[in-house]
């Protein structure tokens, strides 16, 4: 039964849930007495999955009574949104706050270093150039920049610093010559130009020395780090990521579908679809929901193999397709993904279908290959040349199709196009297959 295949899918796609989601993570973290410090990395790009991890590291610290959190901050940049969101998680926070720029804090980097309480910067560290970059290379359109420098300038006002250099860094057109920043350029800082304009409390070696300045060298210093749980799910939601994940899964259900048995190919597709809402449901950008409605579907899916008509099949599509809307951060960025995976499926099923055809797989099961042939002993009708010439009457009239007896032999005919009556005379003038044309002897 070719559904017996998506049963087993669906059994091992419930076990990789299970096992995943009952596994457990590990937490780095040193607890001491007295006044403590925690101190929370903020590296390489901003995502979704950087700030599920943030939101629980900050819990944490805030649950265990810190006195202090410091953000050590190394990232280029990365999602205005989820920059956002972690704006809106700093500036929550009733603790003091401090960013640590240990190497570069870029574009969103230094957004979220302006929603900190106090800055310190290493003396190699860098921070600014923060305008809005589209995932293709190109400017964003002037309102999204617009609603971005505004953004900027709020986070540096919130905590009592010049709006004016933090729009600089997002809007080029604003001149800064004194800090080599015409106009065409973004405005970067360094640590001497950062003390300069009030936009760093000091330069710092190391986190040691950070300490003694910020008066913490004897706190206990908790050093937060995200669980394997969340470094997996900032790699699987990557937006480069999605996609490939995406096309995993379709490539390996199509071949699968050329394929005889339960292979690497369905497998490579199970797991793929698994990843992607495991990475999905850790970053906090999907919910039980998206789950429940991607195993409904693909229950629908298994039910068309029972129930006749594609209702059942084309609704476990649509609920599947569904579920990685709800799953996903971007519509426009899923939906390009699930393009990209629907377009790759076509062309390798394409390239199936012309090299094994439906010979294989599942197709075997649901397509009848058996044929009729004369060498196996069928014969679809037999064309009785014999009669034609014979005599016989109507039994019933012809109109112009009817019944007529020739040598007792009781025969279905049909006349040349005019009715003839019935116990008239006719002769058989042609012979068709089934067909037997009569004409009226008188």
């Amino acid at each position: 039964m070719p559904a017996n295949r998506f049963i087993t899918y669906f059994i091992l796609f419930c076990a990789f849930f299970y096992i995943i989601f009952n596994s457990e993570t590990l937490i780095y973290a040193n607890k001491g007495s007295g006044k403590s410090v925690h101190v929370i990395p903020i590296e390489k790009e901003v995502e979704r999955g950087l700030q599920a991890f943030l939101s629980r590291a900050i819990k944490e610290a805030v649950e265990e009574g810190t006195d202090h959190i410091i953000f050590e901050i190394n990232t280029p940049g990365g999602r205005v949104d989820s920059a956002g969101e972690i704006a809106r998680l700093l500036q929550d926070i009733k603790l003091p706050t401090t960013s640590f720029i240990v190497n570069k804090a870029l574009s969103a980097g230094s957004y979220i270093a302006l929603n900190t309480d106090y800055i310190y910067m290493k003396p190699q560290a860098t921070m600014g150039a923060s305008g809005v970059i589209t995932s293709d290379g190109n400017a964003a359109d002037e309102k999204a920049q617009s609603a971005w420098i505004a953004a900027m300038k709020s986070a540096a006002e919130s905590k009592g610093r010049d709006p004016l250099y933090a729009m600089a860094m997002a809007d080029k057109s604003i001149d800064l010559p004194e800090l080599d920043a015409g106009k065409g350029k973004y405005l970067t800082l360094g640590p001497s130009q950062a003390i300069k304009v009030g936009y760093s409390e000091g330069t710092v070696a190391d986190r040691q020395e950070l300490l003694q300045d910020l008066g913490l060298e004897n706190a206990t210093v908790v050093e937060k780090e995200p669980t394997l749980a969340e470094g997996i799910a900032r790699f699987l939601t990557h937006p480069v990521v999605i996609p490939i994940l995406l096309s995993l899964a379709s490539l390996g259900l199509v071949v699968e579908l050329y394929s005889p048995g339960f292979g690497v190919a369905g497998i490579m597709g199970l797991v793929s679809l698994v990843l992607f809402f495991y990475g999905h449901i850790v970053a906090g950008l999907a919910g039980m929901e998206a789950v429940i409605l991607l195993m409904l579907g693909i229950v629908l899916i298994i039910a068309e193999f029972f129930v006749p008509g594609g209702i059942m099949g084309l609704l476990g599509t649509a609920s599947v397709i569904g579920s990685l809307f709800m799953s996903g951060y971007d519509i426009g960025h899923i939906a390009m993904s699930i393009g990209i995976a629907f377009l790759l499926s076509i062309i390798v099923s394409v390239i199936l279908f012309r090299r094994i055809g439906m010979d294989k797989g599942i197709f075997r099961h649901i397509i009848l290959k058996d044929q009729t042939s004369t060498e196996l002993g069928y014969v679809s009708s037999v064309n009785r040349l014999e009669l034609i010439g014979l005599e016989g009457v109507t039994v019933t009239p012809l109109r112009p199709a009817g019944t007529a007896v020739f040598d007792d032999e009781r025969l279905d005919v049909v006349s040349e196009g005019r009715f003839i009556d019935q116990n008239e005379k006719v002769k058989i003038v042609k012979v068709e297959g089934v067909r037997i044309v009569v004409r009226q002897l008188n």
